[in-house]
């Protein structure tokens, strides 16, 4: 038989608990070469570009 709580938590012990679960807002850096937002240190979707260099060959009809 598992263990159970001999008193019900109150709101304000609950809510106090789950005061670091909130989601964070995602940071977004701007590519210096398209301009578009991307996630920082990952290369670019829309140009495929990393610090400068070109990491992933982007199709010409997706440019």
């Amino acid at each position: 038989m598992p263990p159970l709580p001999k008193r019900k938590l109150s709101k304000g012990r609950r809510d106090r608990r789950r005061a670091h679960d909130a989601l964070k807002p995602v940071h977004l850096v701007e590519c210096p070469q398209c301009h578009k937002p991307h996630l920082p240190h990952r290369a670019c979707p829309e140009c495929g570009t990393y610090r400068g260099r070109t990491v992933i060959a982007m199709d010409e009809a997706k440019k």
